[in-house]
């Protein structure tokens, strides 16, 4: 696959980082919409703790994610962290970095992700993946309908369940992982009035629950990261080590 720069194109942009460690499993994730951490800490079969915050989140109610993360996976084998263990309960982007921390636990380098989704222009998105700076994932879109590569042609985002179930490894990550932000991306040009109520949205994560629907204010903080004036996660990182520093003194 031959590498094209789509740096300068106006879009979204998502960066992910995995830091395995001793013990422990760092995990990032920062977009337009998006900031947030997972700590993820085992003794290299069970998950014994949780920590994970947002330093930016789309609704007043997101924060409280983070309890409900650990609540819902602490004490599970790390083999047990899944998509299939009440997503729809948490913050769904919080846990599935939970999922990919979970995933890379035995992994002695980190894994940076970089996400691109082109703005519409006459219809077509084009979509970039790139792992540790080398693009692995080059999807085009037309009018909704993927038009490349061969494998995805003729399908929408929501489509591709069964192919991706049909890829193996690292490739079956990359293309997951690519499709989830390709399918987030498309919030940036939903006008703020059309997210501003809750109520009208389906219950798929944990602001959306019945017991905080009604509580749940849009904050609409977004950050535009192709305009080249920051890069995802530069201040995300500074504040997770702040917290294992301070994390670290207390022990």
């Amino acid at each position: 696959m031959s590498a094209t720069s789509l740096d300068k194109r106006p879009g979204f942009r998502r960066h992910i980082l995995v830091q395995p460690g001793e013990g422990e499993v760092v995990a990032m994730l920062e977009d337009d919409i998006h900031s947030l951490a997972v700590i993820l800490r085992h003794d290299g079969s069970r998950v014994t703790d949780i920590d994970a915050w947002f330093e930016r989140a789309p609704w007043t109610t997101c924060p409280g994610a983070g309890a409900k993360l650990r609540d819902t996976f602490c004490g599970k084998l790390l083999s047990d962290v899944t998509a299939k263990v009440d997503k729809v309960l948490n913050c769904t982007h919080m846990h599935d970095i939970a999922v990919l921390a979970a995933t890379h636990a035995g992994d002695s380098a980190e894994t940076l992700y970089e996400m691109i989704a082109t703005d519409p222009d006459d219809g077509e998105r084009l979509l970039e993946l790139r792992r540790n700076g080398k693009l692995v994932q080059s999807w085009i879109e037309r009018d909704g309908i993927l038009a490349a590569p061969e494998a995805v042609a003729g399908k929408t985002l929501q489509e591709l369940r069964e192919w991706l179930t049909s890829l193996e490894g690292s490739a079956r990550e990359e293309a997951g992982i690519l499709r989830w932000a390709s399918s987030v991306a498309r919030g940036r040009t939903l006008p703020m009035e059309l997210q501003n109520d809750a109520k009208t949205l389906r219950l798929r994560c944990y602001t959306f629950q019945p017991e905080r629907i009604d509580e749940a204010q849009l904050i609409g903080d977004r950050r535009d990261f192709s305009q080249g004036l920051n890069v995802p996660l530069e201040s995300l990182r500074a504040q997770v080590a702040v917290f294992r520093r301070k994390a670290g003194d207390q022990n």
